[in-house]
C-alpha cells in the first residue's frame, strides 16, 4: 500500500542468485514438498469426487437420468444460480461443464460450484508447483512462495466449506463457510497483488496457472449467500434488511444476561478453561513448552518450540515465553498447527521482534515478525515489533489469517503495515497498536475492542492512515471493526501533530468497510475523517461509519461527504458490528477466557 510516488521505495538491483531445483533454502522446490502437493491434489480430487457421485446420485434419483452435455442449454437452475453471481458467464461456462449439473436443482448447484472450485485450486496447485526450479530473484521467489503457501490454504478451507454445505449448512454454520470462502478469495487477491509489480516468465506463468480463480471464488460466495438467507448487509444501508437473531442479546444487541455460560467477558468461542487461562497468573499455568534465552526452559528459541507443537491438536498447546527479545526468521504458526496459546511475561518484557521490510525485495506479506494462519490461535502479554522505520515502508510487525484468533493485553509496534489483519475471524483486546500509514489493514472480520491505537510521527510530507481495508467482493462478511478504543498521538507525533493529519481510514479495494463505535478519538484526527485512497476510486461502494464516538477528534460536522460514508444514528445498524453480530464472537470467545462485550455496552 502506497501513497503514490510519497510511499513508494526506489527501485534497487535485485540480490540476484541463481537458486537450484534441491538447494537447501528453497523450499518450494524440495522434492518432499512436490510429492506432498502432488498428494494433496490427489486428496482433493478424490475428496471432491466422492462428494460430487453423492450429490448427483441424489440428483439422478430425483431427476432421471442426466441429461448430455454436448449442445446443451443452461438449465433454467443454472441460468437462476448463476444470475446471482458477479461473473455470470463464468458460472454458466464452468457448471456447464460439470457432470450432473445439467440435472441439479437450485440447491444442488452450491456445492458443485464450491467442488469445481476446489478442483480448480487443486489442479492450480499441482501446475505452479512443477515451476519451482525456475529462476527467480528475491522479490520473485518471495511472491511465489506466498502463493504457494495461500493455495495450499485455500484447498483446506474450500474443503471444509465443501463438507459443511454438503451436509446441509444451517444458520449455525452458515457464518462458518461464508468466513472460509472470504478467506479463500482474499488468499487469492494477495497471492496476486505479490506480483504486482513485477514482470517476466515465472508472472506469466502463474498469471496462467492462476486464471478465473478469484471469480469462481467470488461466484461460490454469491451462490452460497444468496441460497442461504445471508443477511450480512455488503457495504450499504441496512434499515431495511433482516437481523441476525442472537439468542443470548437484546434489540440492542447487548448481552442480556452475565451467566457464565452465556457471557464471559469474551466471546463464546472460547470454553471455560480456555477464559480461566487468559487471566490466571503465569506462575500458576502448566504450559506445555517454556522458551526461555537462558536455556532454563525447554527450549532457547521461539523456532523450535514451534516445530514441537503437533499438527491438528484438538486440546489446547500452551507455549510460555519467557523475558527477552527474541530475533529470528519466519516465526510462523502454521496452518497445520491449531489451538496453539502463547503466553509472554508481559508488554515489553517478552518481545517478539524483526526488521523485515518490503526495501528487502520481499512482499508484505512476507516481511511479518511473527504470524499465525492455524485456526484458534490465541497470544497474550507479548509485544510484536518491526524496527525497519518509516523510510522501509511496509513492514509488518503481526501477521494474523487464523479463524477464531485471539490477541489480548499485546503491544503491537512498527510504521507502515505494523497489524496484518490478513484473513478469517479475530478478536482484539486490550491491546496497544502503534504505526503511521495503513497501519492496521487487512480483510479479516475482525473487533478491535479496549485497544489503543497510537499514530506515530511519519516521513516527511507523509499523512498518517489508521486503516486500510481490503474487501474486495460485496458478499465477503469482513471489515474492521473498532469498538471502545482510544485513539490517540504517540509521544514522538504529539509535538508535531499539527503538521501530519491523521485519518481513520482510507479504502484499499472496492468495498472497503470499517467503522469506529464509542471510541475516544484525539485532537490529531484530522476533521475530515477520511482519505480517499485514489480520487473517487471506492467512495460510492465503501462503508466507512462512526457511532457516538467522543473527544476532540470525534466532532462529524466538517467529515467527508462521499456517499459510501454514514454517520451511524441506529442501535440496530451500530450492533451489526458487534462481537455477537459481527464476529458471531459469543459462540467462540467465552472459551478463550478473554473478555470482551458482546454488544455495544454491558
Amino acid at each position: 500500500m502506497y501513497y503514490g510516488r510519497i510511499d513508494k521505495p526506489k527501485p534497487k538491483d535485485p540480490f540476484r542468485r541463481q537458486i537450484l531445483p534441491n538447494s537447501a533454502d528453497n523450499a518450494t522446490s524440495n522434492p518432499h514438498r512436490l510429492k506432498l502437493l502432488l498428494l494433496i491434489f490427489t486428496t482433493i480430487l478424490i475428496l471432491a469426487s466422492a462428494i460430487s457421485a453423492a450429490v448427483l446420485v441424489t440428483v439422478r434419483n430425483k431427476t432421471g437420468p442426466a441429461p448430455t452435455l454436448l449442445h446443451s442449454k443452461p438449465t433454467v437452475a443454472m441460468s437462476r444460480t448463476c444470475s446471482r453471481t458477479r461473473f455470470t458467464t463464468l458460472c454458466l461456462s464452468s457448471l456447464h461443464e460439470f457432470p450432473g449439473a445439467l440435472s441439479a436443482s437450485d440447491d444442488d448447484l452450491v456445492h458443485i460450484s464450491v467442488n469445481l472450485t476446489l478442483q480448480r485450486f487443486g489442479k492450480a496447485l499441482y501446475m505452479a508447483s512443477d515451476i519451482s526450479n525456475l529462476y527467480m530473484d528475491t522479490r520473485i521467489r518471495s511472491a511465489y512462495e506466498d502463493c504457494l503457501e495461500l493455495l495450499e490454504e485455500s484447498i483446506d478451507l474450500l474443503a471444509r466449506s465443501l463438507t459443511s454445505v454438503s451436509h446441509g449448512a444451517g444458520k449455525s454454520n452458515n457464518h462458518d463457510v461464508l468466513t472460509w470462502l472470504s478467506a479463500a478469495l482474499t488468499n487469492q487477491d494477495t497471492c496476486t497483488e505479490g506480483f504486482a509489480d513485477v514482470n517476466g516468465n515465472v508472472k506469466d506463468q502463474m498469471t496462467e496457472k492462476l486464471r478465473n480463480l478469484s471469480e469462481l471464488v467470488s461466484n461460490c460466495l454469491a451462490i452460497f449467500a444468496a441460497m442461504n438467507g445471508d443477511d450480512d448487509f455488503s457495504g450499504v444501508p441496512i434499515q431495511n434488511r433482516r437481523r441476525r437473531l442472537m439468542g443470548s442479546t437484546d434489540d440492542a444487541g447487548t448481552v442480556v444476561s452475565a451467566k457464565d455460560e452465556d457471557f464471559a467477558p469474551f466471546p463464546k468461542w472460547l470454553n471455560r478453561k480456555e477464559r480461566m487461562l487468559l487471566d490466571t497468573p503465569v506462575s500458576a499455568i502448566q504450559a506445555d513448552i517454556i522458551v526461555s534465552k537462558d536455556g532454563n526452559g525447554t527450549f532457547k528459541t521461539i523456532a523450535d518450540a514451534i516445530k514441537k507443537v503437533p499438527q491438528y491438536s484438538n486440546r489446547r498447546i500452551i507455549i510460555y515465553v519467557k523475558a527477552g527479545r527474541y530475533e529470528e526468521d519466519n516465526l510462523k504458526i502454521g496452518r497445520k498447527k491449531t489451538n496453539v496459546m502463547f503466553i509472554g511475561d508481559g508488554k515489553g518484557k517478552t518481545v517478539i521482534t524483526g526488521g523485515k521490510s518490503v526495501s528487502q525485495n520481499l512482499t508484505t506479506f512476507h516481511t511479518a515478525s511473527f504470524a499465525a494462519t492455524g485456526a484458534g490461535f490465541i497470544v497474550r502479554d507479548i509485544t510484536f515489533e518491526n524496527y525497519a522505520g518509516p523510510s522501509k515502508h511496509q513492514a509488518v510487525a503481526l501477521r494474523i489469517g487464523a479463524d477464531h484468533a485471539v490477541v489480548y493485553r499485546c503491544n503491537i509496534i512498527g510504521y507502515q503495515d505494523t497489524l496484518y489483519v490478513h484473513s478469517q475471524r479475530q478478536f482484539y483486546r486490550e491491546c496497544d497498536i502503534y504505526g503511521t500509514v495503513d497501519f492496521i489493514f487487512g480483510n479479516a472480520a475482525v473487533v478491535l475492542q479496549n485497544c489503543s491505537i497510537y499514530a506515530r510521527k511519519p516521513m516527511d510530507f507523509q499523512k498518517n492512515t489508521i486503516t486500510a481495508q481490503n474487501r474486495k467482493d460485496p458478499n465477503q462478511n469482513t471489515g474492521i471493526s473498532i469498538h471502545a478504543c482510544k485513539i490517540a498521538a504517540a509521544s514522538d507525533l504529539e509535538a508535531s501533530k499539527g503538521s501530519f493529519p491523521t485519518y481513520l481510514g482510507r479504502p484499499w479495494k472496492l468495498y472497503s468497510r470499517t467503522v469506529v463505535m464509542l471510541s475516544n478519538l484525539g485532537d490529531h484526527i484530522h476533521p475530515r475523517g477520511w482519505l480517499e485512497w485514489n480520487a473517487t476510486f471506492a467512495l460510492e461502494t465503501l462503508y466507512y461509519g462512526e457511532y457516538m464516538n467522543y473527544g476532540p477528534g470525534a466532532a462529524v460536522g466538517q467529515r467527508v461527504t462521499w456517499p459510501g460514508y454514514r454517520v451511524i444514528t441506529s442501535v440496530e445498524e451500530a450492533s451489526k458490528f458487534t462481537v455477537a453480530q459481527f464476529i458471531f464472537g459469543s459462540s467462540w470467545l467465552p472459551s478463550t477466557g478473554v473478555a470482551f462485550l458482546a454488544g455495544l455496552n454491558t
